[in-house]
């Protein structure tokens, strides 16, 4: 503030006053200098709070920042610390998976050791599999040719048994052929002859020859040792053959066959001498079970149906014990005298039925005797 001293005039100054009042204006013009220093030093002191205020206002922003950073800098260490733990897991995870890694090429070794010792014994197994295929081969050749051998002597064995009535067969033609001749002779000898007559005598004579070439031709043809093949076969046709083999005997023994077919021809694929073979074999089967039968019949019914042909043959014998059914059909067993039989004949008749692709069985008839049971594929066109 100002301060204004009022010096009243006065006329007459002593010299004490003069220097009282000089030293008050020294004074007065170091106050005003003090003054003047103080407002300055209050101007600075007012810009330095200004400033200072400025700086607090600065300082306590870059607080806030700095507590925001501090914030974010924290949320980094947290997330960082959760890479690092996820990346420590996952460096387990890669030092585990790296030693299962290492356990599995091992093992892949191993296995490759283990698969190359097993291709080496593959390759010792595989040839010894082609050698033994190969015997195997030779040994089915071998027993095919055996049982085709043995199909042969079943058949030989067959046509000894029918020597006889094939004898006849042929004896009723040759004496019927000497006969027609001896007329056509005698009538030529006598001048009797008539060119008529002596025709009709050699026609008569030249029939009995075709069926004498036909009993030889039928003969032949069954007996001979040919490969087997298959064909279209009319059942009833090769079951008239194989009865025409054994109709002697069975006239001699006064066996009556009995056929139930139907009217038209029943087709089979198949082998028509080895069909003719089974049929043979069942009906010499059929006669000497009814040697000692008082009605002797011999049945046989051919049924077809969609995909099979059924053909049975009954006779009116004693049948077929049941502690035997199982056994019938095995090789060499038969239940005829020591040297009546070989054992073979319905043995040969299974493998040959077994060949066709079909089925035998033997059962027996309601009231007597035994019936036995073929069923053969039909032929497919």
């Amino acid at each position: 503030m100002d301060v204004t001293l009022q010096v009243q005039p006065q006329t007459a100054l002593d010299a004490g006053e003069k220097i009282e009042l000089e030293w008050l204006r020294q004074e007065y013009a170091q106050l005003l200098e003090q003054k003047k220093a103080l407002e300055v030093r209050v101007h600075k002191s007012e810009e330095r709070r200004r400033a200072l205020m400025h700086i607090l206002s600065d300082l306590n922003t870059l607080n806030r920042k700095l507590a925001d950073q501090r914030k974010a800098m924290i949320h980094i260490l947290a997330d960082y610390e959760k890479d690092r733990s996820r990346l420590a897991r996952q460096t387990e995870r890669l030092d585990n998976s790296r030693l299962a890694l290492m356990h599995i090429l091992q093992d892949a070794h191993q296995s490759n050791l283990r698969l190359e010792n097993s291709r080496k014994a593959m390759i010792h197994i595989m040839s010894d599999l082609c050698e033994t295929t190969a015997e195997v081969q030779r040994r089915e050749q071998e027993l095919r040719e055996k049982q085709e051998q043995l199909v042969q002597a079943g058949k030989l064995a067959t046509l000894g048994e029918l020597t006889t009535g094939v004898a006849h067969e042929l004896n009723n033609p040759l004496n019927n052929i000497g006969l027609f001749i001896g007329n056509a002779i005698d009538l030529i000898k006598l001048g009797m002859a008539d060119s008529q007559h002596s025709l009709q005598e050699l026609h008569s004579a030249m029939q009995q020859v075709r069926k004498a070439t036909e009993i030889i031709s039928h003969l032949r043809t069954f007996g001979r040792a040919a490969p087997v093949s298959y064909e279209p076969v009319a059942v009833n046709q090769v079951v008239q053959r194989a009865i025409s083999l054994i109709r002697e005997q069975l006239r001699l023994r006064q066996i009556e066959v009995v056929l139930h077919f139907p009217a038209e021809d029943v087709i089979v694929t198949g082998n028509p001498i080895q069909l003719e073979q089974v049929f043979l074999n069942l009906l010499t089967n059929a006669r000497d079970a009814m040697t000692d039968a008082k009605h002797k019949v011999i049945t046989i019914t051919c049924v077809s149906t969609e995909n099979m042909v059924e053909i049975s043959f009954c006779d009116t014998g004693p049948g077929v014990p049941a502690e035997l059914k199982q056994r019938i059909f095995d090789p060499f067993f038969t239940t005829k005298e020591v040297g009546a039989g070989t054992g073979l004949g319905l043995s040969i008749t299974y493998g040959i039925v077994k060949e066709h692709r079909g089925t035998i069985m033997v059962g027996d008839l309601p009231c007597e005797g035994a019936c036995f049971l073929l069923q053969l594929p039909r032929e497919r066109s």
